[in-house]
């Protein structure tokens, strides 16, 4: 049995897109408090895959997953797209709630349908944690923000369906673990690194994607810690790692920049 953690209480989101990745083979979710966590959990042979939040088609990226993957020891050996359907759950009617809790940024992801029913806000840590927080209130002035899956595994009524401010609204996951993925033909690399302030040495980098006609997916920076307004680059691309013309290019920002990791190289992940 694949051991499998995840963030949050049973029900979150992050084991629904776990149990889709692995849909093959039998899981055994095991839920963590924090990011942190599950991939400690992972580091530590605990579980065998983590599975982490990186950015939501709505909201943006998940920036405590992306400075957590600057220190992990673990690879990226995988990602998915999982859909995200918001529900308002709670025992009260819809006119009757004044109080919503969930994860901030599901709360972000509905606030058109928070505000159009002058709702207030409490953030919580997770969606499906916040299924059993409204349980345990027992009021029906309280509702909360989760997955179908969460309503039926703590048996609270649905109030309303698909409340988002906008229905196409994915999560990516990446999957990580001590393993590295072989070469498939469609793949996809992840990288971080940093680089001297000075002028060009960005497009530098960027020139040699060009150059390679190799397509770059994803480009963001993040503050570092060690330094005040410096910044690590988190580059998404594709094309394996251990493909000859990958293997050129990074051997060409390696001399580049002040620091690269090679995050890992998985298959890439279709919308579903």
């Amino acid at each position: 049995m694949i051991q499998v953690s995840f963030q949050g209480e049973r029900g979150a989101y992050s084991e629904a897109a776990a149990k889709s990745f692995f849909s093959d083979n039998e899981i055994t979710p095991i839920p963590c408090t924090t990011f942190a966590e599950v991939l400690e959990k992972t580091t530590t042979d605990k579980t065998d895959y983590a599975v982490l939040p990186v950015e939501n088609s709505l909201e943006g990226s998940v920036g405590e997953s992306y400075d957590l993957l600057y220190t992990t020891p673990l690879n990226a050996t995988g990602e998915i797209y999982h859909r995200i359907e918001h529900c308002l759950i709670g025992i009260g009617k819809l006119d009757e709630i004044e109080t919503v809790y969930s994860h901030p940024q599901a709360l972000g992801q509905c606030r058109k349908f928070i505000e159009l029913h002058g709702m207030r806000t409490i953030p919580t840590y997770d969606t499906a944690g916040s299924v059993k927080i409204v349980k345990e209130l027992n009021k029906k002035n309280c509702a909360c923000i989760a997955s179908k899956a969460a309503s039926t595994i703590y048996g609270m009524p649905i109030v309303s369906e698909k409340i988002a401010n906008n229905q196409n609204n994915y999560t990516r996951f990446l999957i990580l673990s001590k393993k590295n993925s072989a070469e498939t033909g469609n793949d996809k690399t992840s990288i971080i690194f940093s680089i001297k302030h000075e002028p060009g040495s960005l497009y530098r980098i960027i020139e040699n994607f060009h150059k390679k006609n190799i397509n770059m997916t994803k480009i963001e920076s993040r503050p570092t810690r060690e330094n005040t307004w410096e910044y690590n680059f988190y580059v998404d691309f594709e094309g394996h790692e251990k493909n000859p013309k990958i293997l050129e290019i990074l051997d060409k920002i390696k001399k580049e920049t002040i620091f690269l990791k090679i995050l890992g190289s998985y298959p890439c992940a279709k919308l579903s």
